[in-house]
């Protein structure tokens, strides 16, 4: 294979490729520092979905626990009142209470991790920019 035949094949082998795939330079975009990010997040999604569980969250503390006090009551003046269900409707309060907890511990989970999420590909992207654009001010010098 002689050196007109390399780059013909070279030459072929970007055309078939998609702009995002090439990784030997960073092309300088608006608002970039240092170069476009290949690799994208959509941190509207991601914030869409984060706000959500956010939302639900602040729901569910306030109207999650609507009727604990009333639903304890009765079943204390149920119990003092000799009535078995009393100790049973202890208990459901006491599960819905739990259940209530753990839903809202996922519902932080959620969010934390998604804006968690959000900035630690923001710094991935800079990062690997950073890197990339290095790499390609030493290929200059080969070339």
């Amino acid at each position: 294979m002689d050196w007109g035949e390399w780059e013909q094949i070279k030459t072929e082998a970007t055309e078939r490729q998609p702009a995002q795939m090439q990784l030997n330079r960073v092309d300088e975009g608006p608002g970039a520092s240092g170069g476009a990010a290949d690799l994208v997040v959509n941190k509207d999604d991601l914030g869409a979905v984060g706000h959500e569980a956010y939302v639900l969250y602040g729901r569910l503390s306030r109207d999650g626990d609507h009727a604990r006090p009333a639903t304890f009551n009765a079943a204390i003046a149920l119990t003092n009142g000799g009535f078995t269900s009393g100790s049973e409707l202890l208990k459901v309060h006491d599960r819905w209470n739990k259940q209530l907890r753990t839903l809202l511990d996922a519902c932080a989970r959620i969010s934390n991790h998604l804006d968690y999420t959000k900035s630690t590909h923001a710094k991935n992207d800079a990062d690997i920019g950073g890197n990339l654009l290095s790499v390609s001010k030493i290929s200059e010098y080969f070339k």
